[in-house]
């Protein structure tokens, strides 16, 4: 992208500029009202308390945030963690000192989505607010917003990863461009369900974020029967155990696709958070065993404990049998959460797909029962049946009321 075609889409854009330096603040108003007139730029000369800053941030509703970690290096990485957890789809410009590699990557990791260094230049600006136009092409009325879904388990063996392959090809038949993303950094199994292989791995686009751009993009994607899908690395690789953000992915899919469904590990835990609270809606898939559904509580309760929107999630109950466990009634009851779909079982089914590293097809049980998923996600909507009452399971409402702390 040029560098007036970049100035152009990030002229209208609010900047708001933390930095308690009088030089710094000078250097960086010229060069950004000098070659953006159009620009609202905005100035807090001080690191400001977290209670300030949210209500600036809620307030002002700024674009991109400048801040400063050349004055003080600790009250400055602290400054962009806040940012981070408070509006973590916006980008984050860390303003440091000199080129030290050690800084740069604990901004990174504190969550800084790009840096500059001082004394600033045209040709920095020139890249950074490209590569964050790159990333946002739906900014400021530039295009739309893509929807992002989560499907996390809620324990081990719930079949997640199933539903978060099998979903994608159903609803791929009544959407536009897709993405399946394969998150789990340590045990992913989309490449198997799906019989890809590739040598990238979504810990390549975490590791190359700072130049994330569309032909980067390209080499760390697989398409297959036209849905574009990342995978998660092979084995353990360098690293893995301390990725904590995954912002830039969930956000550059987020402006690149109408919808992007995004496999998970679990609920728990930094990495997996940060997708949670990024998503448009999470599937937390259970079955109707009872481990499952203590399980499928804790992680309720853990959401809720790190504010996670409760009106995000739906609760996907996978291999659902009648005959074998509880009810979809008296799962309601137990967990006080509404059953969003039943998936039933289809060992059979499930097993040919898989061998065949195909979709469950619309015939079989299982894949009837992604394709009405799709369609309620889509938008059509069931209606809700009345909720029996008299449970006579009050020993189990006990045992459930004994784990909801």
């Amino acid at each position: 992208m040029r560098a007036a075609d970049t100035f152009q889409s990030a002229g209208s854009w609010k900047y708001l500029v933390i930095c308690p330096s009088q030089g710094i603040t000078k250097d960086l108003q010229g060069l950004l009202g000098g070659n953006m007139p159009q620009a609202e730029i905005l100035e807090i000369p001080v690191y400001p308390p977290s209670a300030g800053l949210m209500e600036v941030l809620n307030v002002q509703a700024p674009d991109v945030c400048l801040a400063d970690v050349a004055s003080d290096r600790e009250r400055g990485l602290g400054l962009i963690k806040e940012i981070s957890a408070m509006q973590p789809r916006m980008p984050v410009v860390a303003l440091i000192p000199a080129n030290e590699t050690d800084l740069i990557l604990k901004c990174l990791r504190a969550g800084a989505t790009e840096f500059l260094t001082h004394p600033f230049s045209l040709d920095q600006l020139e890249q950074v607010l490209g590569r964050i136009v790159a990333k946002n092409p739906g900014a400021k009325g530039m295009g739309k917003a893509g929807r992002v879904v989560a499907v996390v388990p809620a324990k081990g063996a719930c079949g997640a990863s199933t539903v978060a392959s099998g979903l994608t090809f159903h609803w791929k038949r009544r959407a536009g461009k897709m993405l399946l993303a394969d998150l789990d950094p340590l045990t992913g199994t989309v490449s198997f369900l799906l019989k890809l292989k590739s040598q990238f791995s979504f810990m390549d686009a975490v590791t190359l974020q700072q130049t994330m751009d569309a032909d980067v993009w390209k080499n760390l994607i697989t398409v297959t029967q036209g849905v574009d899908v990342m995978l998660s690395p092979d084995g353990a690789v360098d690293g893995i155990h301390d990725i904590l953000d995954a912002s830039s992915i969930v956000d550059y899919a987020r402006w690149h696709y109408e919808t992007s469904i995004i496999d998970m590990a679990g609920a728990y835990g930094q990495w997996n958070l940060s997708i949670l609270k990024l998503a448009d809606e999470i599937l937390l898939v259970s079955t109707n065993e009872l481990p499952s559904l203590q399980a499928t509580q804790r992680a309720l309760n853990y959401l809720d404990q790190n504010r996670v929107d409760r009106g995000k999630v739906k609760l996907i109950v996978n291999r659902y049998n009648r005959d074998v466990g509880l009810s979809k009634e008296v799962i309601e009851t137990a967990i006080r959460c509404e059953v969003f779909q039943l998936l039933p079982s289809d060992f059979d089914g499930v097993q040919r797909a898989m061998i065949e590293g195909k979709p469950t097809p619309v015939s079989s049980p299982f894949g009837k029962g992604l394709a009405q998923l799709a369609e309620k996600l889509g938008g059509r909507v069931e209606p809700v049946k009345a909720q029996k009452s008299g449970s006579t399971w009050g020993g189990l409402l006990n045992l459930f009321s004994r784990t909801s702390g």
